[in-house]
């Protein structure tokens, strides 16, 4: 990992479970605990808080007194106190075991990431054990989880013992909490031990309706331990990753458009780590690429062939700007509201100026009335009309399920038992066309041609760089409108589909 990356201060507060032997084992950075405290200073954590056995919350460094040292609380006590700190913290809180052997990287898929939401730490190795409980993932989240008590059918993960409680969750990690500790201590759950309390918040979370976000570790470890040699172990198989290089990977999208994923991530993400040493923000990056947008423009609206070509050209070179500012604010962690407002908004400013220099270009001076030459004028903005519609056509419909989703919440969470031994399956196939939608997504060619129907904006700019360079503005927009159109039919589609779902 690079020391030069510039981090965001965790707004997190991290009670650190030091109640366990393990956490006392040594490693090369003193003990466990100390391993722990050390990578959440490098995380810019700033709100650390040790429970000790005796269930004393203690500030990280400081030791327990004669009284607490001596006393062991048990399960029940410890769970109380998470239930404290849960009602007396205005920001999310993070429970971590202190005997965890995992990358930095790996604490930051859940204290660095922007949306600060629940979330679990989950493996897709799907054999689980007694310090690897398993879940069941999907859609993203973790919708089953297991411990010594609770099973889970169908398994398809291991949660790794990191738990973050967004804000709008606090409350009910402090119920839940509260509520185990009266079961554990009531012998209701059979022979827990205090090893196990992170794994019953998790399920407890899970059942009280908490969406839980599973943050997945992909080629990163995190693993929890119980003696020396499996410590040993543990700090080995850190070793052997590439923690830098897991980083770059996963700060580009796996997932994109087709013309983002072969024409420009191919090649841009080797441009991250210079960016990064030069301390680059993304918004500076975001501001290149608007700049180079701008001289687009300039040369389409001189109307010559060469202008047209130079054009095209910017416009690629802009694009790609435009995924490197994302690469980087992932690589670096550098997100910010402001930052991504101010990318959407580029990204439409860039799209408007280019249209304007297309159209200025093709008119080549001529006055504005009948719509300029062919209607170009008439064209231009009947092209930026339907992008803006295609844009409320998404952005609705995401407000809308956002709206159900917290009113839905507030009438009623689906509470189930945490006496319960068995989670039965949660979700049932989607049925008519996003069922059949879903079946068709296994298959790559047509995944890809999904993707490609949206006319994302990789692919509006490879259209516009390309019709633009061989042909003209006319040609340019009569793609854009004939394209934008089947798209806005196939998303307004879609839209209905999952809205009756």
């Amino acid at each position: 990992m690079t020391d030069s990356l510039t981090r965001a201060s965790s707004a997190a507060s991290v009670v650190l479970l030091a109640t366990t032997p393990a956490c006392r084992l040594s490693c090369a950075d003193g003990t466990l605990l100390d391993r722990l405290g050390d990578q959440l200073a490098t995380l810019s954590v700033r709100d650390v808080q040790v429970l000790t056995p005796g269930g004393a919350l203690l500030t990280h460094g400081e030791q327990p007194d004669a009284e607490h040292a001596e006393n062991a609380g048990g399960l029940g006590a410890d769970l109380r106190a998470v239930a404290k700190l849960a009602r007396g913290s205005t920001g999310a809180v993070v429970v971590l075991p202190a005997d965890l052997v995992a990358h930095t990287d790996a604490l930051g898929l859940l204290l660095q990431h922007p949306a600060r939401g629940s979330a679990a730490l989950v493996s897709s190795d799907a054999d689980g054990g007694p310090l690897r409980p398993p879940v069941r993932v999907e859609g993203g989240r973790v919708v089953a989880a297991g411990s010594s008590f609770h099973t889970v059918p169908q398994a398809n993960a291991t949660f790794r013992g990191v738990l973050q409680a967004g804000e709008g969750d606090l409350a009910s990690l402090a119920d839940v909490a509260e509520e185990l500790a009266d079961l554990a201590e009531s012998g209701r759950l059979g022979p827990v031990s205090t090893i196990e309390a992170v794994d019953l918040l998790l399920v407890g979370m899970v059942r009280a309706g908490a969406r839980v976000r599973a943050a997945r570790l992909g080629r990163l470890h995190a693993d929890r331990v119980t003696g020396q040699s499996t410590c040993d172990g543990a700090m080995a198989r850190l070793a052997e990753v590439d923690e830098d290089q897991v980083r770059l990977d996963t700060a580009i999208k796996d997932r994109d458009g087709f013309f983002t994923t072969f024409f420009v991530s191919t090649w841009s993400r080797h441009l991250v780590r210079p960016a990064a040493r030069l301390k680059l923000t993304p918004n500076t990056v975001t501001g290149c690429s608007v700049a180079l947008a701008v001289l687009a423009a300039v040369w389409f609206s001189a109307g010559t062939r060469g202008g047209q070509v130079a054009g095209a050209a910017l416009v690629y070179l802009s694009f790609v700007l435009d995924c490197l500012d994302g690469q980087l604010a992932r690589y670096t962690r550098a997100f910010t509201p402001l930052g991504a407002w101010a990318d959407g908004m580029a990204d439409r400013l860039k799209e408007y100026v280019v249209y304007a220099g297309l159209a200025l270009g093709y008119a080549d001076g001529l006055p504005w009335q009948n719509g300029g030459p062919d209607g170009i004028w008439y064209l231009a903005i009947a092209a930026m009309i339907l992008q803006v519609v295609r844009h409320a056509i998404d952005f609705a419909f995401g407000g809308s399920v956002a709206d159900a989703n917290r009113i839905g919440a507030m009438w009623a969470k689906p509470v189930r038992s945490l006496l319960e031994e068995t989670d039965g399956r949660a979700g049932a196939p989607a049925p008519g066309v996003l069922g059949i939608a879903h079946r068709l997504e296994r298959d790559s060619i047509v995944r890809w041609a999904k993707k490609m129907i949206v006319l994302p904006i990789g692919e509006r700019m490879a259209l516009i760089a390309v019709t633009a360079a061989l042909f003209n503005a006319r040609v340019t927009f009569a793609a854009l409108i004939t394209w934008g159109s089947v798209a806005a039919l196939y998303q307004l589609t879609g839209r209905i589909a999952r809205s009756t779902r």
